[in-house]
């Protein structure tokens, strides 16, 4: 697997995954707090470098090296 995720996307991708994973600590009784468990996603997804849809789309937001 090639990476296709750069350095500013990884750090979106972590942020937004950690505060949807805390929504889902914060709010114990909120019906809606399971489909928060999908901030694992942009955290593995991050931690990995590489992202499905990126390659689906054929997207990459890395840098080009020459």
């Amino acid at each position: 697997m090639k990476a296709n995720v750069g350095s500013l996307d990884k750090i979106v991708r972590i942020v937004l995954g950690v505060a949807m994973l805390a929504l889902f600590f914060i709010f114990p009784d909120a019906g809606w707090r399971w489909w928060m468990l999908i901030g694992i996603v942009p955290i593995a997804t991050a931690l990995m470098g590489w992202c499905p849809i990126y390659r689906i789309f054929g997207m990459s937001t890395c840098p080009v090296k020459q």
